[in-house]
């Protein structure tokens, strides 16, 4: 349940993975009216119980990170839930077993801090005055390291100059003949 973000579609085919961050406090759950989406124990946001969801996207729309998605045809969200029918058996998620770079991990903070000794994990995220915990790590660069990543600075970095049209498909099919 995880989704795959193209980083620059018109250029080349890499994709960034998105997981669920598994917030301390998930608001996708705190907005729910009909409280199908729960967390357990160990802290796994669960994706929402089906006899429960009334698919009025609330979580979809509330969620900084854009994890939850609608599923129409099933009247569902549907989100990562770390896989919890195998993590809750001792299994790894899928997609870390799978994974060929190991961009994604499971496992502890000191494994992976003792894997990546050039990088930090970090689980806080700064969204406006907002600081979200997160039971998930993100690695970032050791040196220059800050606090938390304040995601919304982030969002206006300057880009690579590349001017992309989002029209490449359309453009190339109408064009005049000379």
């Amino acid at each position: 349940m995880i989704h795959l973000e193209y980083v620059d579609r018109a250029h080349s085919v890499q994709t960034a993975p998105v997981v669920c961050m598994h917030c301390d406090s998930p608001t996708c759950a705190e907005v729910c009216p009909a409280d199908a989406i729960k967390k357990t124990a160990d802290g796994v946001v669960q994706t929402a119980r089906k006899p429960r969801c009334i698919a009025c996207n609330n979580c979809v729309l509330a969620c900084p990170f854009g994890v939850p998605k609608m599923k129409t045809e099933f009247k569902l969200m549907m989100k990562c839930d770390m896989c919890y029918d195998r993590t809750s058996e001792g299994l790894k998620p899928m997609c870390a077993t799978v994974c060929p770079s190991q961009a994604l991990f499971f496992g502890t903070r000191n494994e992976i801090e003792t894997l990546r000794p050039r990088s930090a994990p970090t689980n806080r995220f700064q969204f406006g005055g907002q600081t979200i915990t997160t039971r998930v790590n993100m690695m970032t660069p050791r040196s220059g390291r800050s606090e938390y990543i304040d995601v919304t600075a982030a969002m206006n970095e300057s880009g690579t100059g590349k001017q992309i049209s989002l029209n490449v498909l359309m453009e190339g099919m109408y064009q005049e003949e000379e």
